[in-house]
C-alpha cells in the first residue's frame, strides 16, 4: 500500500522543519549555504542536494558528506546547483548516478538523498571536517532525517560518513574502508550501509568492479527476496 498524501505531507513538514533549524543554526568554524551570493544556493532542505532527490516515499536514501567548501562556493555562481542542488559534471554526481542506474534502475529524483554535514567547511572541496563535527551533524540532522523517510536502505557515501552514522547510533568507527563496507548495521528496521565514496580517485583505488560488486552485494542483501 502506498503512501497516504497526509503522511507525505507530515513528511515534507518535518524535513521543512529541520532545514529550518540548519538555517538557524551557526556552528563554530563553518560558514552557512545562506552566507554566499546573497543566498542563490539557499533551499527548503537540509541540503540542497535534496532539489533533485525529494522522494519521501523511496525506499533507498543516500547520504552523501557535505555540500561545498569555502573556496568553491565563493567563486562565480553556479547556475546548475542553484537548479539542480547539485553540479552534474562533478565526477562524484556521475558515478553515483550511474550506480543508482545500473544495480536499481533508479534516477535521483526516483529517491531521497542529502549531505551529512549541511554547512560550508574552510577550504577546498576535499578540506576534511572535524569528526566530531560530523557526528554532531549525524545526530543533528542525518538521524533525524533517516527516521522520516524510513526507508529500507540508506548508503553512505564514504568512510567518514559511515563512522559518522555508527559513532552517532553508539558503535565504534571502523578503521579502514574494506571494515565499513562490510559491517553494515540497523537503525530501526533500516539497513545503513557503507560505500565506497564515488569521487573518482576513491572509485579507482577500490577498483570499479569490486564497487559494482559491492553495491550488488548491497542489494540483494536488502531487497532479494528470501525463502
Amino acid at each position: 500500500m502506498g503512501m497516504s498524501e497526509k503522511d507525505q505531507m507530515d513528511k515534507r513538514s518535518q524535513l521543512l522543519e529541520l532545514a529550518q533549524k540548519r538555517k538557524r543554526s551557526r556552528w563554530n568554524g563553518y560558514k552557512c549555504i545562506g552566507d554566499y551570493h546573497g543566498g542563490v544556493y539557499e533551499c527548503g532542505y537540509v541540503s540542497p542536494y535534496t532539489k533533485s532527490a525529494h522522494n519521501v516515499n523511496s525506499d533507498i536514501m543516500v547520504i552523501l558528506q557535505d555540500w561545498s567548501s569555502i573556496l568553491a562556493i565563493s567563486g562565480p555562481i553556479d547556475i546548475e546547483a542553484i537548479k539542480y542542488g547539485y553540479t552534474p559534471s562533478n565526477r562524484t554526481n556521475i558515478n553515483l548516478i550511474r550506480l543508482l542506474d545500473a544495480h536499481f534502475g533508479f534516477k535521483l529524483n526516483d529517491i531521497y538523498a542529502t549531505n551529512l554535514f549541511p554547512f560550508i567547511k574552510p577550504g577546498a572541496l576535499n578540506a576534511p571536517i572535524r569528526q566530531r563535527d560530523l557526528i554532531r551533524a549525524a545526530q543533528e540532522f542525518g538521524l533525524p532525517q533517516i527516521k522520516i523517510i524510513g526507508p529500507k536502505l540508506v548508503v553512505c557515501i564514504g568512510q567518514n560518513t559511515f563512522n559518522a552514522m555508527r559513532r552517532a547510533c553508539g558503535y565504534e568507527g571502523w578503521p579502514n574502508r574494506n571494515l565499513a563496507i562490510e559491517s553494515p548495521f540497523n537503525v530501526d528496521r533500516c539497513r545503513i550501509w557503507c560505500q565506497a565514496h564515488t569521487a573518482q580517485l576513491a572509485q579507482n583505488t577500490r577498483g570499479v568492479d569490486r564497487v559494482s560488486s559491492d553495491w550488488k552485494q548491497m542489494k540483494d542483501a536488502v531487497f532479494s527476496p528470501r525463502f
